[in-house]
């Protein structure tokens, strides 16, 4: 018998909040899991908006059903610790479509993540996150 690899497809939006206040600008990511020798492949990766609002979506050709895991890497409640939060929660097999386009969308809801979950992990390598760095002139006459 021979199995084929299959297009699959998922999606995830919500909303992040710390305390009151939109969990704006934390770094998301959408992962394909993959258990045995084959490495976990990302499928899609973003930050929040400034209202804390989020959708990622993406897709794998897999033998075998996905994995999909939507992971959180934030500073809520924790500032002065070095590196940052890292919460993964697994979606429901039950949303993921076939073909490359999802054609449903898991909605995780307002999470306020303040919360303090099980399995919580921490992420101690500095990545690459959006900053504004303003252009440095080396006389005066320049300006920006």
């Amino acid at each position: 018998m021979v199995q084929a690899m299959r297009d699959q497809s998922i999606a995830v939006k919500g909303r992040l909040i710390c305390g009151d206040k939109p969990a704006a600008n934390v770094r998301i990511k959408l992962w394909e899991e993959d258990s045995g020798p084959d490495p976990d492949d990302l499928l899609e990766a973003g930050y929040t908006d400034s209202n804390g609002e989020f959708q990622l979506s993406g897709g794998e050709a897999e033998l075998t059903p996905i994995d999909p895991i939507f992971k959180v890497y934030h500073d809520c409640d924790d500032k002065y610790i070095p590196g940052h939060r890292k919460v993964k929660f697994l979606i429901p097999k039950s949303y993921i479509t076939q073909g490359k386009t999802p054609k449903k969308t898991f909605d995780l809801g307002v999470l306020n993540l303040e919360t303090i979950f099980p399995k919580e992990e921490r992420e101690l390598i500095v990545s690459r996150k959006r900053r504004h760095h303003p252009k440095q002139y080396i006389n005066e006459e320049d300006s920006f």
